[in-house]
């Protein structure tokens, strides 16, 4: 379905009972509302939550945002970091933290529980600084809070995040290459899986540019060390010991700089939730959220 949110057209999916409290789920760079087990969303429904799921502005079936003028190809955005130029972005994380927020308003949402992995972790960061009336716990699984481009692997990271165009095929074999890089060992999906799920996402949106429009927003996020020791909200940290991406280190050091934080680190997992992974996301959360949170 979709529903206009701050100013632009998100695609977004309303799971559960309409009166159970609500649990927002923000994706990761360049991924799409389909890319959620079904596993994981039925257990949160089970758990007693109302899930929304979203496309983030520029991928998926959202709406795709003017460029004006900002070059989105790989290579170019590659070659301007090694020579160390700035990066000009289409949108920033906090356009992206709004429009959490403005899909809550036009659902009449005045308070969520929002759950964000990776690129999502971040920007549920920002909503729990800039946005705290609005939420009512903060999760971020998988996530960072210095700049993710940084120190002497960020052009890797950087490298692995780009898309580049292709066929399906080609998509394909990406998806089922970055899950042999930075999947979750201890919870494995099959090739088959991994196939049928690229291809849901080529279907919906095989654009490249709203990807590395991601991937430019998080150039130009700033280190969050310091601000994040005002956050007062219930807070969940959540990290896979095998995260090859973000590394484990980097994921303690979100819960170590917010206060009265809740930190679990989870043997075999990588930075991919999958099916065999979900039951256990959602039995912390649930528990955490019981403990934690007032509703």
């Amino acid at each position: 379905m979709q529903i206009k949110a701050n100013g632009i057209f998100l695609e977004y999916k309303d799971h559960g009972k309409p009166d159970d409290t609500p649990l927002v789920l923000i994706r990761g760079l360049g991924t799409q509302l389909v890319h959620w087990p079904d596993e994981l969303i039925a257990g949160f429904v089970s758990a007693g939550y109302r899930v929304i799921t979203f496309d983030n502005r520029g991928v998926g079936l959202s709406q795709r945002i003017d460029h004006l003028g900002v070059a989105t190809d790989a290579a170019t955005i590659l070659k301007r970091f090694q020579q160390g130029k700035p990066q000009p972005a289409v949108f920033d994380i906090t356009d992206m933290a709004r429009d959490v927020v403005g899909l809550m308003d036009s659902l009449n949402i005045p308070k969520a529980h929002c759950f964000g992995i990776s690129m999502g972790g971040i920007i549920t960061q920002i909503l729990a600084l800039e946005h705290s009336d609005r939420l009512l716990s903060a999760t971020h699984v998988m996530s960072i809070c210095r700049p993710l481009f940084a120190g002497p692997k960020g052009e890797k990271r950087l490298s692995m995040c780009l898309a580049l165009p292709g066929t399906l095929a080609q998509f394909q074999d990406s998806h089922v290459g970055s899950f042999r890089t930075y999947g979750s060992p201890g919870y494995p999906m099959s090739e088959t899986e991994l196939r049928a799920q690229a291809k849901l996402a080529y279907d919906r949106n095989s654009d490249t540019d709203g990807i590395n429009s991601h991937a430019l927003a998080l150039l130009r996020s700033p280190d969050r060390r310091a601000a994040l020791h005002k956050i007062t909200l219930p807070c969940l940290v959540i990290h896979g010991v095998e995260d090859t991406l973000i590394p484990i280190d980097v994921g303690a050091e979100v819960a170590a700089n917010i206060p009265d934080s809740e930190y679990h680190a989870i043997e075999g997992m990588g930075h991919i939730i999958t099916p065999l992974l979900a039951p256990v996301i959602v039995k912390i959360v649930a528990e955490f959220l019981g403990r934690r949170a007032l509703t």
